[in-house]
């Protein structure tokens, strides 16, 4: 497993001039590419006030290239709520591309609805798909990219009132390894917590020990290919609720990059 490097160079290529591709590699080739890409699908317009204004704590140019989406992926945004990342990505996969978002039945509420009615009008490439959070499938090797934002802990909660009853978070990593292709990528994003009770921990302050993230991929089939520092805060204790003011938009955050072996 290995901290990359290339958000600060996929920044560099999105203000730097480009130099003549006969003294680029094909790497570095690759990465002017994708860096154009990502560049379009912020700048391009259309995208709502609020979705922009989740920008500056998300980070999509730098997720989006450490992650490696490109153009003509087939692509899933797992618990998709408003859908920002779904929109994003459908424009950086582009018209050979597609991206499917996948809605928990739970986590679908009228404020999410309207969100989706008006993505789903103004931008194409994109799918909803509804399911229940405890029971995600997909068809076999569907899909080259997946991400996950800040969901992943919920595998772990249980409530009778969003009726989520106790699930196996292993079920649903064996269905998205099925899910993914020879060489897919996944992306997690989740608060940190400190290691503890998972269970209890996801429940009362919706975090969660980042070892048991990678313990359950790996469990899977996947492979750790790397992890990012771009979305951490020394200054989060792992001990407030998400939601508490002092710390809502501004938790610490780990990004982790699995593959499925080819």
């Amino acid at each position: 497993m290995r901290t990359l490097l290339l958000p600060a160079l996929l920044l560099g290529a999105l203000v730097a001039p480009a130099p003549a591709t006969a003294e680029l590699s094909p790497i570095e080739k690759m990465m002017v590419v994708m860096a154009a890409n990502l560049s379009d699908a912020l700048t391009l317009p259309g995208r709502p006030e609020s979705a922009i204004a989740l920008d500056e704590s998300r980070k999509p140019a730098e997720v989006l290239g450490f992650l490696g989406l490109s153009s003509g992926m087939q692509a899933a945004d797992l618990a998709t709520g408003g859908g920002y990342w779904a929109e994003l990505m459908a424009r950086v996969v582009g018209p050979t591309g597609h991206v499917t978002a996948f809605q928990p039945i739970q986590f679908h509420s009228d404020k999410s609805k309207a969100a989706w009615d008006a993505l789903l009008a103004r931008q194409k490439g994109v799918s909803l798909q509804t399911h229940p959070l405890e029971n995600f499938t997909a068809k076999p090797e569907s899909y080259d990219f997946a991400i996950m934002n800040l969901t992943y802990h919920d595998l772990y909660t249980q409530s009778e009132k969003m009726k989520i009853p106790r699930m196996n978070p292993d079920d649903f990593v064996r269905a998205l390894y099925v899910a993914m292709k020879p060489g897919g990528v996944v992306g997690i994003i989740d608060h940190v917590a400190k290691p503890g009770d998972t269970r209890a921990i996801a429940e009362s302050i919706h975090r969660i020990d980042p070892g048991v993230v990678k313990a359950d991929f790996e469990r899977a089939g996947f492979v750790m290919e790397a992890e990012s520092e771009i979305l951490r805060n020394p200054d989060d204790d792992h001990e407030k609720l998400v939601f508490d003011p002092a710390v809502r938009g501004k938790t610490d955050r780990f990004l982790m990059k699995f593959r499925k072996p080819q």
